[in-house]
């Protein structure tokens, strides 16, 4: 702990750049996770081996598939986030199929009779009912992305796990403790935050 007061600015650099390896890589696993949900509650026969694949995926350990990235995308932010966005695939796309898939045939039918074109269904109906369950994917996510963000470090891409890493190499215990808690405390104000949106989306359901 006195080490993460004495050295205040430096670990505030630290969170900022982790904060922004777990908000982009977000970003885009959201981003490609959202459509590929929708498509996988369209169609299920692509369900199993899709999910299946991105399942496989999530057993490979994290520093190795950052050792597998360094000679396509060499060191830094950007195989750093790849690892980050392979990761979170699975519990997002997850999520959103089994928001999507979960939605009563009634209200859906109901939408139908009433003229919704398909698009408009997703948008006004299926994707506002599923987004509790989705923001639930979404929190997992973001616990397991700032939790596997700390190995960063070991491909120069910055973050708390430089911390960490240090503190073993130097056999610091200070740095380790330091970096530990500044992760566990991150950890700790996203979560809450995610499930205040949580709680917010189930309410705005009327469950």
């Amino acid at each position: 702990m006195s080490y993460l007061l004495k050295n205040l600015p430096y670990v505030g650099t630290l969170l900022l750049q982790h904060l922004w390896l777990t908000i982009s890589a977000l970003a885009i696993a959201t981003a490609i996770a959202l459509p590929t949900g929708v498509l996988l509650a369209r169609a299920p026969r692509l369900r199993g081996p899709v999910l299946g694949v991105l399942g496989l995926l999530y057993t490979i350990p994290s520093l190795s598939l950052l050792v597998l990235l360094i000679p396509l995308l060499r060191l830094g932010y950007w195989p750093a986030v790849v690892t980050l966005v392979v990761y979170a695939q699975l519990v997002l796309v997850r999520n959103v199929v089994v928001g999507l898939t979960g939605i009563e045939p009634a209200v859906i039918e109901a939408a139908r009779g009433m003229g919704m074109s398909s698009w408009q269904r997703l948008l006004q109906v299926e994707l506002p009912l599923a987004l509790p369950l989705m923001l639930a994917g979404l929190r997992v996510a973001t616990l397991s992305t700032i939790a596997i963000a700390t190995v960063a470090a070991f491909v120069n891409a910055g973050g708390l796990g430089t911390l960490l890493f240090d503190g073993v190499r130097s056999s610091n215990p200070e740095k380790i403790v330091a970096g530990a808690i500044a992760v566990s405390a991150l950890a700790v104000v996203a979560n809450a935050l995610l499930r205040r949106a949580e709680l917010w989306a189930s309410w705005g359901r009327g469950t």
